[in-house]
């Protein structure tokens, strides 16, 4: 175990100096080109009738959408899958991580992630619950410099739903076996510490992933590399649970497992079709992709699996969509559909065997497989589009390179980010339940609730 732990900690030190040698490149090459670069807009108020109703409209779906794929989608997805004895436990994880990232994202994880400060964090303009501003009698309101055409209120709402879905898919990798207190502490410091800075990297303008041409669009990387190694390290820091790979984990209900896969399914029209910020022809494309990619990575999945187990399951098929829906994340506003066909195909393939093979190589209990589904998916995808990437979707071309550094840069963080809050987190409230509490289920025991 700690020959491996060795060998990641190599690698990510050897990723952070890519990325700093690939910064530094960039950033003489725009001196050498303009003199400096220009300084990002703020966000400004503006009259209300310059931002678009139609845009407006198709956002404030998007949001209902992708909040509907944590509440209840991913509560469902993973409260099938763990012991009856952990349902509850596992639903309420979910139900109070979206209320908890909901305060501390316009507490301050919205300003240090969208707006300019440096190329590595935001600003504070808008901590403190302020910004957002709409002034009904002098006819204005606020609007983002990344989404001038749409309520800076509805961008933020946006961004959260993302900002919750990626704290609640550490869910998965900790499930069973993590006290609720502790999760609480460390979601709230995950989510400034680790999630904030790196969307600030790669989705606002001055971020310095953003900067050096990183393609992501919905968040292969801010999202699923970044929850996929996080759940990663939770899952080495907690250790296996007890009777793993001793005794059989039945879960509880695929059923339920089956109807989160499809709100995720559906939700996710809102992820990357509404990444677009606008109700255009490039959401329409990024719908469709989105789409393909699930249909061909479930269907992956299941070839997979009934060469290797001899027979198709359930619980392939709806883990096999999420991996194409993972995949395509990245490339979904870049990409052709027969580019989508090719990622939700081989993020199939590559997620079964990440939610097999190198989940025994890399000996860790990650619960519910966040890392071999959301982080390998996240690392495919974000690949991939660096090969794939059409100048004729999105007007701009991959780079395989930028891509690589982009994603080794968001490993290297998020790895060493979160072990350092989880030993914090550890340090003051302990992170893990007493073995009677894990033998009699985290329902009695942190809650005094149980399955009827």
């Amino acid at each position: 175990m700690q020959g491996v732990v060795y060998r990641v900690v190599a690698a990510v030190l050897l990723c952070l100096g890519l990325c700093g040698a690939a910064l530094a490149q960039g950033t003489q090459q725009d001196a050498g080109a303009s003199g400096a670069a220009p300084a990002p807009l703020r966000p400004v108020m503006v009259a209300q009738d310059t931002v678009n109703a139609a845009h407006t409209g198709w956002m404030m779906t998007s949001t209902a959408l992708v909040l509907l794929m944590t509440l209840p989608g991913v509560a469902l997805f993973y409260a099938g899958m763990v012991r009856k004895k952990n349902v509850l436990n596992t639903m309420a994880s979910v139900v109070a991580i979206a209320a908890l990232v909901s305060l501390w994202w316009f507490a301050a994880g919205y300003s240090l992630a969208f707006t300019p400060g440096s190329p590595w964090l935001g600003g504070w303009d808008r901590a403190g619950f302020t910004g957002l501003d709409f002034d009904l009698a002098g006819g204005k309101l606020a609007v983002s410099h990344v989404a001038p055409h749409i309520p800076e209120s509805v961008y933020a709402m946006f961004q959260l739903s993302f900002a919750i879905i990626t704290a609640a898919l550490l869910v998965g990798a900790l499930v069973e076996r993590m006290r609720f207190s502790a999760l609480l502490i460390f979601v709230s410091l995950w989510t400034l510490v680790v999630y904030a800075p790196v969307a600030h990297w790669v989705w606002e303008p001055g971020g310095w992933l953003a900067r050096m041409g990183a393609l992501d669009f919905a968040g292969g990387s801010v999202v699923h590399v970044n929850a996929g190694v996080a759940g990663l390290v939770c899952a080495w820091f907690l250790g296996r649970r007890t009777g793993y790979g001793r005794e059989p984990f039945e879960p509880y209900s695929l059923g339920l497992t089956m109807a989160g896969a499809g709100m995720l399914w559906v939700g996710w029209f809102g992820f990357n079709a509404g990444s677009a910020v606008a109700a255009d022809g490039r959401a329409g494309l990024a719908m469709a992709v989105t789409h393909i990619a699930a249909a061909a990575g479930a269907l992956s999945w299941m070839v997979g699996e009934w060469i290797v187990r001899g027979r198709p399951s359930l619980l392939g098929l709806c883990s096999g969509l999420v991996a194409g829906l993972v995949a395509i994340t990245p490339a979904a506003g870049f990409v052709t559909l027969r580019s989508a066909l090719v990622i939700g195909l081989v993020a199939g393939l590559a997620c079964y065997w990440g939610a097999t093979g190198l989940k025994r190589l890399l000996r860790a209990d990650d619960s519910l497989d966040v890392f071999g589904v959301h982080g390998v998916g996240g690392i495919v995808g974000s690949l991939l589009t660096g090969v794939l990437a059409s100048p004729t979707v999105g007007g701009v071309s991959g780079s395989l390179l930028t891509q690589a550094i982009g994603v080794g840069a968001v490993m290297g963080y998020s790895l060493v980010a979160t072990a350092v809050l989880l030993w914090i987190t550890n340090f003051v409230v302990g992170l893990r339940v007493d073995e009677q509490s894990e033998q009699t289920g985290l329902d009695i025991a942190q809650h005094r609730e149980r399955l009827g």
